[in-house]
């Protein structure tokens, strides 16, 4: 999965410029490592500050992949964990602008009226049919529970 560039054949660089589809957003910093200087400045220092950055990311994210089939925000814990992960690594900036990109997108399509409306329709017929299913169950057996029927 190429997420740096829309062009086949084409590859992402990392500059300190941001320039996301002919935009400049001064909003967004460089892609590239956030640690202080003085821990770019060392090799060993920089790398075992990298590995930290890693085990604590893949801790977080590990932590929202086991809340996901829990109650729990299991999404949100991912995408801190790759927050983390993105203040050193190029890949996940990379992936974090290309999943706010389309959230964004995803948002602006819900607000079109259309759209919206479309899905309140869809949701009453839904409601509905829960409706018509759950009036029939009742006035089919009342409020007895199936594992309670007898031969009726």
């Amino acid at each position: 999965m190429n997420t740096g560039s829309n062009e086949p054949g084409k590859v992402a660089v990392a500059t300190n410029e941001v320039d996301v589809d002919g935009v400049k957003d001064d909003g967004e910093q460089g892609l590239g490592s956030r640690a202080p200087e003085f821990v770019k400045a060392r090799r060993a220092l920089h790398l075992s500050w990298q590995v930290g950055v890693f085990i604590i990311g893949l801790a977080i994210v590990g932590a929202g992949i086991v809340l996901l089939p829990l109650p729990g925000p299991g999404w949100v814990i991912i995408f801190g964990g790759m927050a983390v992960w993105a203040t050193e690594f190029v890949w996940a900036q990379l992936v974090l602008r290309w999943t706010k990109r389309k959230v964004t997108e995803a948002a602006q399509k819900a607000l079109d009226p259309k759209v919206r409306r479309r899905n309140i329709i869809l949701t009453t017929i839904g409601l509905v049919i829960v409706g018509a299913i759950l009036g029939f169950y009742l006035w089919k057996f009342g409020f007895v529970m199936p594992w309670k029927i007898k031969d009726q």
